[in-house]
């Protein structure tokens, strides 16, 4: 009988293929800030309970949120990650950052996370939105869903 190995570091980059995710500085609760991003910019941000990241480290669990919201006639989703649980980080390497925001599904060009990055900096309480590259994420399985 034949061993399948999973490779791990292959569905990580397949996961972020064709992907761009912005690390978003706002100390504001989860569903205040998803409040503003659906009436400042137009988005349908939801939470999915289906998508929620859980990590165990020394013997105690963490539960990371997720929101979903679809773009209307497009394969473009845009997933924000709650980037921190009861002290603990989901990308730790970012802790300076609340939120993770990834756009998937699409290709999504400059002009487009340009426009995406200004509106949510608009929003009162975000202090900074910065591009993030796949090369800065240590933990990109912690993403993975």
């Amino acid at each position: 009988m034949a061993k399948h190995i999973l490779d791990i570091v292959s569905l990580n980059e397949d996961f972020f293929e064709e992907t761009r995710l912005l690390g978003i500085t706002a100390p504001l609760k989860n569903y205040q800030f998803c409040l503003q991003l659906n009436k400042l910019a137009g988005f349908d941000f939801r939470l999915n309970a289906d998508y929620e990241i859980h990590l165990k480290k020394k013997d105690r669990s963490y539960f990371f949120n997720i929101y979903e919201s679809k773009e209307p006639n497009s394969c473009l989703i845009h997933f924000l990650y709650h980037n921190q649980f009861d002290g603990e980080y989901l990308l730790p390497e970012f802790k300076h950052m609340d939120f993770l925001w990834l756009m998937k599904g699409d290709l999504v060009d400059d002009e487009k996370c340009n426009w995406i990055k200004q509106s949510i900096k608009s929003i009162n309480g975000v202090q900074m939105v910065a591009e993030l590259t796949n090369e800065q994420i240590k933990n990109k399985g912690n993403m993975v869903f």
